[in-house]
């Protein structure tokens, strides 16, 4: 299958300050030299505690942020040195209530949005009326932002980072904090996104909705990944006899051997 990501020994550095009298630097290795690759049309997911190293490893795919090491090539493209050809061809959903104006109605932050990709006039009209439906907002399209519900939000984001129909949308954490019908709702819309042909890189803590979404599935610790394969061949390899085959299982018995 066709490749659209590719990762190659990936790292970032941090240098950290302590100290007030005597400053003193710490360097903070957030990812360590890791290798994966995302096939097109696929859920991917990148699962670990908070702090593993998932959202550091999604602002280098998005060109937010330089690796201190290492390749990562998104469609083809360096997604340092080639930054601006990736980033029509991508978007993200972060999870949180950030990345929209809660003071616009959810149609009017869809239409700005439109306008920085330069998406104009009925084109752009047609492209936030299917949104809106997608993400099962036409009843709300017009009420401000600041009206709704977390999960009403969160489902504006993922409407938001499709707006420039990109081949690839990286999504960090879309059902944190959310309720467990909102959850469930975000899970049936990254279904239908795969199912129109969209590849979904995403990161979580969640270990059933990952077993639920995912083909492949990278479990990260500490900045490195521990083991990477499709989940049933994770809970196969990973999970005694006699013990139930959970992904969660897998997931702690990973983290506790890493951590001797």
């Amino acid at each position: 299958m066709e490749k659209v990501i590719e990762v190659r020994n990936l790292k970032r550095e941090y240098i950290t300050t302590t100290g007030w009298l005597f400053r003193k630097q710490k360097k903070l290795m957030a990812v360590d030299g890791i290798n994966f690759s995302v096939n097109n049309g696929e859920i991917f997911g990148l699962l670990g505690e908070n702090g593993a190293g998932k959202t550091t490893t999604i602002k280098m795919l998005i060109t937010l942020l330089a690796p201190t090491g290492g390749e990562c090539r998104v469609l083809g493209f360096d997604t340092y040195k080639e930054a601006e050809k990736v980033r029509n061809k991508i978007n993200f959903v972060f999870g949180g209530e950030m990345g929209v104006y809660r003071r616009l109605s959810a149609r009017d932050n869809l239409l700005y949005f439109a306008g920085l990709y330069k998406i104009k006039g009925s084109e752009a009209k047609k492209r936030t009326d299917e949104l809106l439906k997608l993400v099962e907002l036409e009843e709300a399209a017009d009420r401000l932002v600041e009206t709704y519900s977390k999960g009403m939000i969160q489902r504006l984001q993922i409407a938001r980072g499709l707006i420039n129909n990109p081949q690839i949308i990286f999504m960090d954490e879309p059902t944190v904090g959310l309720d467990p019908i909102g959850a469930n709702m975000l899970r049936d819309i990254i279904r239908k996104l795969k199912a129109e042909g969209k590849t979904v890189l995403l990161t979580t803590h969640y270990m059933q909705e990952a077993d639920e979404l995912c083909d492949h599935i990278a479990i990260i610790n500490k900045g490195k990944i521990v083991a990477l394969d499709t989940p049933d061949s994770l809970k196969k390899k990973y999970v005694s006899e006699g013990v139930e085959s959970t992904l969660e299982q897998v997931f702690l018995t990973l983290v506790k051997k890493e951590g001797k």
